[in-house]
């Protein structure tokens, strides 16, 4: 080849090279995935359901939904895993719905009578009628026919006691017609826990009443108001307002007063008139 062919090669090898910093990049191969750090795809959770909440008129009409499971079932019927009695529910709406407690069974009329009089026996004051029936867990309209029958049999069989209403309630008395037996086994070798002056006040308050204590003094004629004090520690006489026109205290007879005579209201009282004497208004005149 001559100089002038080597030449004419050589430029042309110049003009075709091409620096390496505009030369084009080869494409990065790509890269194996690792397995250890891949996670697998995640399917999309299903949305939950929504159930309509239950009413009142779905109870009859769809089937109850489950409701949680207890941890711990007693094998022994009517006792649950707290130990106390179970009480017939479901589940309803997510809820527990208790069923009402069964009404208790009436009791026939021997052993509802038998029941009464035992209570009756032990029984310290008056009780009402609705106390029994809450203790006998019967309805309250048995209680006072069954009641009047008991306190009629006593009297048709002649006892000497009978079944009377007092305060308010019901109790057993001894029947007036033995009070002298009664009186000498009560009283024999003891002293009477009433004054002549207290039984007189107490009487005058029974017939008066609401009465100040002026004017039980101007009837008995004596200052009376350490009587009255002891009559009120005694549960026999109390307070029951004051007079509009001299704000003095009123007295009155109290429960306790109508149960130890017996008696239901104080219209019971026996009346005054055959024990007052004839002249009774010439004797107020002269006192005036």
């Amino acid at each position: 080849m001559s100089d002038e062919e080597r030449r004419d090669s050589l430029a042309d090898q110049a003009a075709a090279w091409v620096p390496p910093w505009e030369r084009p990049r080869p494409p990065a191969p790509a890269e194996a995935p690792d397995p250890a750090n891949s996670a697998p795809a995640l399917a999309p959770e299903p949305e939950p359901a929504t159930v309509p909440p239950a009413t009142a008129g779905d109870l009859g009409s769809k089937l109850p939904l489950q409701g949680p499971k207890s941890s711990k079932i007693s094998a022994e019927p009517g006792v649950g895993a707290s130990g106390a009695a179970d009480v017939p529910s479901r589940a309803v709406g997510g809820r527990r719905v208790t069923a009402a407690p069964e009404p208790a069974p009436d009791l026939p009329d021997a052993e509802l009578r038998g029941a009464l009089e035992a209570i009756l026996l032990v029984v310290d004051e008056p009780v009402s009628e609705l106390v029994l029936a809450q203790v006998l867990e019967q309805p309250a309209e048995r209680i006072g026919p069954m009641l009047d029958e008991i306190a009629a049999g006593y009297t048709a069989a002649g006892h000497g006691f009978e079944l009377r209403r007092a305060a308010g309630g019901w109790r057993l008395y001894t029947r007036p017609e033995y009070a002298t037996y009664v009186e000498r086994f009560v009283l024999d070798g003891q002293s009477v826990r009433l004054t002549q002056a207290a039984l007189e006040t107490l009487a005058v308050v029974a017939y008066k009443q609401p009465v100040t204590r002026s004017r039980i003094s101007a009837i008995r004629g004596v200052n009376c108001d350490g009587v009255i004090r002891t009559l009120v520690t005694r549960g026999l006489v109390e307070e029951c307002g004051a007079e509009p026109d001299s704000g003095a205290f009123l007295y009155k007879t109290t429960t306790l007063f109508l149960e130890k005579l017996g008696l239901n209201t104080v219209d019971e009282l026996p009346p005054l008139a055959p024990f007052l004497p004839d002249d009774v208004e010439e004797l107020a005149d002269a006192t005036r």
